[in-house]
């Protein structure tokens, strides 16, 4: 009986060492034999509300999100995306390119911005959102044909990669824009372009309210499609329990969210508020929610990773000297250095 006691124990402690090992190895951009995070989870799915890896097994990526690459785009070249992998732990890059505001409406031109971003994320093993960043443009479909010009362009030449992912409206917004009369056409018509192209990649549709309103969502979600997620956005500083309780009506529901966006500060970019962080982070670790956190650049604001005028050459290879309070916290949190409950 002894004996049996004591072989059951060392099966326990196997099998704990297992799980351990295998739940610390879903955090891993690189895993302990060189494998990327690619080359690990492959061909990204999504089955209920999680996203899964290519065997069908739930995983939660997580990563940094550029700032807007009209004005920090110099960010988004395989240096930094290189050193945010290796040093930081970093498995998703996203690309935000703004359609106004000096984005792609302006000059066609900053999608090289994205295509470099994308060449070098496959390159490296990384998994990279496209973001079509709805902003102040309010309703995706002001630029609906030129979306559809983009996403088009960008599934035909992308679409045979598992790295890439498709957010089709960052943050849709205003009293007029709801979700079953402006959104839901929008990400339907958009879906269906990709579609022609890329038939499994993963695919991110904004919500309303700056992608905050997952709920309103969730009573009228996209059918007959496969792969399709939902945009959840907060800032800790601004949003707490009453955005968890959205998300979470939203998950009950059925809906697989990804937080496409999220600072350490309040909505403006101001403050920042370690101790507001720690619930999100663990609702997010409890849901398997994959996430992105803005941002990478040097302006000098709260939500910002490195100080004002840090890396001005973009290199990365940054030192404590180069990081925000924000950058130093958000390290540690990739390294697996935070405990997260």
């Amino acid at each position: 009986m002894k004996i049996r006691i004591v072989a059951l124990c060392a099966l326990f402690m196997a099998v704990l060492f297992v799980s351990c090992s295998r739940d610390k190895d879903t955090r891993l951009a690189v895993d302990k034999e060189g494998r990327t995070v690619v080359e690990r989870y492959g061909q990204l799915q999504v089955i209920g509300t999680n996203l899964c890896n290519e065997a069908g097994e739930p995983v939660q990526l997580r990563g940094m999100s550029s700032h807007g690459l009209q004005w920090h785009g110099k960010y988004a070249n395989r240096d930094v995306l290189k050193w945010l992998r290796d040093d930081w732990n970093t498995q998703l890059w996203r690309a935000a390119m703004y359609v106004t505001e000096g984005g792609y409406m302006t000059g066609k031109a900053i999608k090289f911005k994205v295509i470099d971003s994308v060449d070098a994320a496959i390159d490296l093993g990384m998994y990279v959102l496209v973001d079509w960043h709805v902003h102040r443009d309010q309703d995706p479909n002001a630029y609906k044909e030129e979306a559809l010009e983009f996403f088009a362009e960008m599934a035909q030449t992308y679409g045979s990669y598992p790295n890439v992912i498709y957010e089709i409206c960052n943050e849709p917004n205003g009293d007029h824009v709801t979700w079953s009369g402006q959104i839901k056409p929008y990400a339907e018509e958009v879906i269906a372009e990709i579609r022609k192209y890329d038939p499994d990649n993963i695919i991110v549709v904004g919500t309303p309210t700056w992608s905050q309103d997952v709920d309103k969502a969730a009573e009228d979600p996209i059918t007959g499609q496969s792969n399709i997620m939902y945009t959840l956005h907060f800032y800790a500083g601004s949003h707490g329990k009453e955005l968890m309780a959205k998300a979470e009506k939203a998950l009950d529901a059925g809906l697989a969210l990804f937080v496409t966006e999220w600072g350490t500060t309040l909505n403006s970019g101001d403050q920042f508020f370690p101790d507001k962080v720690m619930p999100w982070l663990s609702f997010m670790r409890k849901h398997n929610i994959s996430w992105a956190n803005w941002s990478v650049n040097n302006k000098g604001e709260d939500s910002g990773i490195l100080v004002y005028n840090g890396d001005r050459n973009a290199k990365g290879g940054w030192t404590d000297a180069d990081l925000s309070p924000s950058g130093k916290f958000m390290r540690k949190v990739l390294r697996n250095e935070m405990k997260v409950r």
